[in-house]
C-alpha cells in the first residue's frame, strides 16, 4: 500500500488533528496567563484594626479583608510614609495579589478621608 505525497486527509484525521491543535491552543494560552494571575488587586476602605503584623480593612459595604504585613510593603500618600504612621480610620487602597494565601499587602496607599453615608458635607 503506497501513499501519495498529494493524498488527502480522511475527514476523520483532519477533525483528529484540528483537535490537536485546538489543545496545543489552549496549552499556549495557559502558559501565557499564568503570569497574569500574580498581578495586583486592590482592595479600599476604612482601617479597621491595626498592628504591628497585619490589617484589617472595611470597605463599608459589608467585607472586611485582613491583610498580612510584608518588610517590603509600601505606606504613601496623605503625608503617611511607613506602617508605624497607619491608624484606625484611616482610608486605603491596598494592592495584594490574589495568590497570596493569606493575603499581604504589598503597597498601602492612604487617601483623603470620605464623608460616611448619611453625613453631611
Amino acid at each position: 500500500m503506497e501513499i501519495e505525497m498529494n493524498q488527502k486527509l480522511a475527514p476523520s484525521s483532519r477533525k483528529r488533528a484540528f483537535g490537536v491543535l485546538l489543545v496545543m491552543i489552549a496549552l499556549a494560552f495557559a502558559f501565557v496567563a499564568a503570569p497574569a494571575a500574580a498581578q495586583y488587586r486592590e482592595f479600599s476602605g476604612k482601617v479597621d484594626k491595626i498592628n504591628k503584623k497585619k490589617v484589617i480593612v472595611d470597605n463599608r459595604m459589608g467585607d472586611k479583608v485582613s491583610f498580612n504585613r510584608l518588610d517590603e510593603t509600601e505606606v504613601s500618600g496623605e503625608g503617611k510614609a511607613e506602617w508605624g504612621d497607619l491608624k484606625k480610620g484611616d482610608w486605603v487602597l491596598v494592592s495584594w495579589k490574589f495568590v497570596d494565601k493569606p493575603r499581604k499587602a504589598y503597597k498601602i496607599e492612604v487617601q483623603p478621608p470620605k464623608a460616611e453615608e448619611g453625613e453631611d458635607q
